[in-house]
């Protein structure tokens, strides 16, 4: 196949150095099963020529090593067998108006993961609420007054901007603290941005999960991502905050729930953040799946497993297309 992979800039600029991020894993591992690999950004997507293209340049792996060219041609997108969109937010104007090129491409052509329109339409932290029984109590909204109800009714909230990762912008608020009027203001602009305020999850102690969602499946691996230091939540990458994380039949259950819906919106890979058996997040643009961390702690090839999956269901994607198309002749 013919691969291409739309990737952070930042991750872009350390590419050969960048173990820590899951495209690199599955770079190396579609490289090793022969297929032709190319990296690029969303800033490189233009239109020429009515047609999308992207100034891509191709990836090698040798001697152990994972390394690009420095020659980008612009190539159409159509000429790939499949793209993985995964750019980091935020989900800005520029991230949304990357979507809208892929949304021009021939989908009997070119298979694209996860699609645009899913990515524009099925917010990370808004689409926990496609599933009622899944999602921790919130609201969503910039009332500065709605908010304030919310934490007297809560006592203790999490509110998060809707377009961030990494928890960038998460704020913990309890009932009496003399910051309330600050972090609302701050969270919120004022008043003129929309947040999702949710009931805080005092499992959160433990650290959150990051479950593993691939072609309809929540595999047997994840982590347990414990907070830095004195803070509440995890935000730095590294090892000591990474835990061996085991799933409960509870959380394995939630794959009943959403597989389907998931997969009918163009969602084919996601990390689920879940606390105490709720989703706080469906990670869809570009979930870490921590590669690196799960194969020291399980003693897997994690990449392996993945690109299996990935590989069935893109051939089986394929096939699905030539039936419909031939159907229509």
């Amino acid at each position: 196949m013919k691969i291409l992979f739309i990737i952070d800039e930042l991750e872009l600029k350390y590419f050969e150095f960048n173990k820590l991020v899951t495209n690199f894993w599955l770079n190396v591992e579609f490289l090793k099963r022969q297929h032709d690999v190319f990296v690029a950004t969303k800033n490189m997507l233009n239109v020429s020529e009515n047609l999308p293209h992207c100034f891509c340049t191709r990836t090698y792996y040798k001697s152990d090593e994972l390394v690009k060219t420095d020659k980008y041609e612009n190539i159409p997108i159509e000429n790939f067998d499949v793209v993985f969109f995964r750019p980091d937010p935020p989900v800005d104007i520029d991230y949304i108006n990357a979507t809208y090129i892929l949304s021009m491409v021939n989908k009997e052509k070119t298979l694209i993961l996860n699609s645009p329109e899913a990515i524009r339409d099925k917010n990370e932290k808004l689409y926990i609420n496609d599933f009622p029984s899944l999602a921790p109590k919130n609201i969503v909204t910039s009332n500065t007054k709605l908010i304030r109800e919310f934490l007297k009714e809560q006592n203790e909230i999490i509110i998060k901007p809707l377009n961030r990762c990494f928890s960038s912008g998460v704020f913990y608020l309890y009932n009496g603290d003399k910051n309330t009027n600050t972090i609302i203001n701050t969270a919120t602009d004022n008043g003129k941005t929309t947040v999702m305020v949710q009931e805080f999850l005092p499992e959160i102690k433990k650290g959150d999960k990051r479950l593993i969602f691939i072609c309809g499946e929540i595999l047997d691996y994840c982590v347990q991502k414990v907070a830095t230091n004195d803070d509440f939540k995890f935000n730095e990458h590294c090892d000591s905050n990474l835990k061996f994380g085991s799933i409960t039949p509870e959380e394995k259950a939630i794959e009943k729930i959403i597989s389907k819906k998931l997969l009918n919106d163009g969602v084919v890979m996601a990390g689920l953040d879940t606390i105490g058996g709720k989703i706080i997040e469906i990670n869809t643009t570009s979930p870490c799946f921590f590669i690196k961390e799960i194969n020291n702690l399980y003693g897997v090839n994690l990449e392996k497993i993945i690109t299996d999956k990935l590989e069935n269901y893109i051939l089986s994607s394929k096939k699905q297309v030539n039936t419909a198309f031939l159907s229509k002749c």
